[in-house]
């Protein structure tokens, strides 16, 4: 049987080696300036996460992850080859990688990573859920625009924040990120879809919202990451180039954040009682707030 990582709280890897000295973490954090991009426009892109050495042994770790019976494949939150229901345009989407591959865990605890994400919430860290975003070469299919936190409501107040992270470099010819900037001012919107329609959210959409739908491409190299805002509109078009396009997504939210649901919050996690704190296991704190 193979083991689950959610049990590990901590770095079991050195990977992504921490700071020995608290003066060493200040080279992790965002400027004023990048800060002040973010809460104007929703989103902060070109953060450097990975070096080239941690790109290379996650893209090793999801060669692996994407087959369908690998041996951990009881461990997923959710699996799909294919989100889409056209064949002809694949969309691999999956959640829960930390707890398979030993980089994926890691990468949590990584202080590229978690210093801008205390800095942009304003607090402490702690994890939501992975996912996996992976087009591939030739007939990648699309990323419908949506709102994160449409599929989040069963978790109050919102304070969450997305890093997606490039582990190809990603352009506009093979389907990178684009944002709707300033929409996350937007209020919430309901769901319309996550792969298939790429503009299904445009009839949710008031006469003033498409009026200010001018979307930003955000061209990342691999190893680069951009942070967005829960309410952010974003998506991603088709992947017809000769090259994959693969991503790995880390959510998280400020520390303090409840339950909203007495369902479970991720499948085959217990429920966590509606109006009680996210945390336990599955919810591990990535760190302790501003170094």
């Amino acid at each position: 049987m193979h083991e689950d990582l959610s049990k590990y709280h901590s770095p079991i890897t050195e990977l992504f080696p921490a700071p020995v000295a608290s003066a060493e973490w200040e080279r992790f954090r965002l400027t004023d300036e990048q800060v002040a991009f973010y809460e104007e426009h929703g989103y902060l892109s070109g953060v450097r996460v990975f070096d080239d050495a941690q790109v290379g042994r996650l893209r090793a770790e999801l060669s692996g992850l994407m087959n369908p019976e690998h041996p951990a494949r009881g461990l997923w939150y959710e699996f799909h080859s294919n989100e889409s229901a056209d064949p002809a345009r694949v969309l691999f989407h999956a959640l829960g990688a930390w707890r398979i591959a030993e980089g994926f865990h890691d990468l949590l605890w990584n202080p590229r990573f978690t210093v801008p994400a205390a800095q942009l919430l304003g607090g402490a860290v702690r994890f939501w859920h992975d996912q996996l975003f992976c087009k591939p070469a030739r007939h990648g299919g699309v990323v419908a625009w949506h709102q994160d936190y449409s599929y989040w409501t069963r978790t109050t107040p919102l304070a969450h924040l997305t890093c997606w992270a490039g582990l190809d470099d990603s352009t506009r010819e093979n389907g990178c990120v684009q944002y709707v900037p300033g929409s996350h001012r937007w209020p919430d919107l309901p769901r319309t879809g996550l792969a298939g329609d790429m503009d299904a959210i445009r009839s949710v959409l008031t006469d003033g919202q498409r009026s200010l739908f001018k979307p930003v491409a955000i061209e990342l190299k691999a190893g680069e990451a951009s942070f967005h805002h829960p309410r952010m509109i974003h998506g991603s078009y088709a992947n017809s180039t000769d090259s994959p396009r693969r991503a790995t997504v880390v959510n998280v939210f400020r520390d303090g954040v409840r339950s909203n649901s007495d369902a479970p919050p991720l499948a085959g996690v217990p429920a966590i009682p509606k109006g009680e704190p996210m945390g336990g296991r599955f919810f591990p704190l990535l760190s302790g707030g501003l170094k």
